[in-house]
């Protein structure tokens, strides 16, 4: 198979984006997404996730449009799109359903499409497949063919980046996974693993996040543990840390896009095929309970209703992804007990935690202070550099420390100021 002619990315968000940017480097490239608004500031070289520096997204040579007819010259398309929970924390598969869709609309004899959105088996071949050839009256397998490729994005990681991780790929043909290991390995120096078959792609994608869910669990369960006897986990896993073989798993609230969502979808598959999963769901339950624990235990170190400063909403630190943020369990936990609650984050996009929390984020931290209480809910760096004489203009004397990240274990608290952490 020869190399692309196009490839068009469908969806630019954090998958999306540093995707179609790397490509680019060694193909025509095509960035498609919905949102208007987006591909305006792509072009003008801002990138609101802060994944890409203005100044490699204005040197990119790949293109953006928010006009799907504009994907009408690919060959190859992958698909980028959100994969989240309903309230019920059910897999919602709208947003691959309609890319697939678009997609199919403009999709030619011999095209490819490619799914990098985490799903649970079945869905690339079950799902899009069918949407696909219904979409572009072509025949899956015959007319145009699947592939998956799950991605391994880790917002704010700049270690860690699509460049230098193992790219696994599958494809419904071992043509179609050739031609996928050799435009991912472009971008990887040839570092691709090849998968069985898609649907093992799909599910080696799902158990990476969910194992972690899990790991982390049992480091929630034992922070509760601990804190009844009067331990801090935080000194419990420093002594643990020196055996060779510990796992280095530390507590706190999952949210964001994947750990905290993909194994309600391998427990969604294993449900539709007659097993419970009882460790994937347990580890969920204890997960997902965390922010309500952790509020119970701030609002127990309160003797009255309190101002209480909380510091950090995005799921996690030096990033301004608020997607399933956990923090938010805390603030309307200590909200329902009868506390003022102010929320500061240093990256978080106000407009966004308004329309996805409803919450006020207060302005400059500096003009901020004598709050009853201080919460460390997200180790942001502005947080965790935070002095003695940070603490005595934020929390006033006799107020609470609140650290559920351990990032203030070793700060010097003024006199008078009492501490919890986890």
């Amino acid at each position: 198979m020869s190399a692309p002619k196009l490839i068009a990315v469908v969806g630019l968000g954090y998958v999306g984006l540093p995707l179609a940017v790397a490509l680019a480097k060694h193909f025509p490239v095509l960035g498609y997404d919905l949102d208007a608004r987006r591909v305006d500031e792509l072009k003008r070289g801002h990138d609101r996730t802060r994944e890409i520096e203005p100044a490699t997204l204005k040197a990119t040579k790949a293109r953006f449009s928010a006009a799907a007819a504009d994907m009408a010259a690919a060959d190859l398309f992958i698909v980028t799109v959100p994969t989240p929970v309903d309230a019920q924390n059910v897999p919602d598969l709208g947003a691959v359903a309609a890319a697939c869709a678009a997609v199919g609309r403009h999709l030619k004899k011999g095209g490819t499409v490619v799914l990098e959105s985490t799903v649970y088996p079945g869905v690339t071949e079950e799902l899009c497949g069918p949407v696909l050839a219904k979409a572009s009256g072509l025949v899956a397998g015959r007319d145009f063919f699947l592939g998956y490729s799950p991605e391994r994005i880790n917002p704010g990681d700049k270690q860690h980046t699509l460049e230098r991780v193992t790219k696994v790929v599958a494809g419904q043909t071992p043509e179609t996974a050739e031609l996928l290991k050799r435009v991912y390995g472009a971008v990887t120096g040839g570092n691709v693993f090849v998968a069985r078959d898609i649907r093992t792609a799909e599910a080696a994608k799902v158990i990476e996040n969910a194992q972690r869910d899990i790991n982390i669990a049992f480091i929630n369960e034992v922070a509760q543990i601990f804190n009844k006897m009067g331990l801090s986990v935080f000194d419990v896993l420093e002594a643990a840390r020196t055996k060779w073989n510990f796992l280095p798993f530390v507590p706190g609230l999952v949210g964001g896009h994947c750990i905290g969502v993909d194994p309600y979808y391998l427990a969604h598959k294993a449900q539709a095929i007659g097993h419970h999963p009882e460790v994937i769901l347990s580890g969920r339950r204890t997960n997902d309970g965390m922010g309500a624990y952790i509020a119970s235990c701030i609002d127990a170190a309160l003797t009255a209703p309190a101002r209480v400063l909380v510091l950090g909403l995005t799921f996690k630190e030096n990033i301004p992804d608020l997607r399933n943020s956990k923090v938010v369990d805390i603030v309307e936990g200590l909200a329902a007990k009868g506390h003022e609650v102010t929320v500061h984050d240093a990256f978080a996009d106000p407009a966004e935690a308004k329309a996805h929390y409803g919450i006020e984020l207060a302005g400059d931290l500096g003009s901020l202070g004598g709050f009853d209480a201080i919460v460390g809910a997200v180790p942001h760096a502005p947080y965790a550099a935070l002095t003695a004489a940070d603490f005595a203009r934020l929390v006033r004397r006799g107020g609470l420390v609140a650290d559920i990240k351990g990032m203030w274990r070793t700060a010097d608290l003024p006199e008078g100021l009492r501490r919890w952490q986890l």
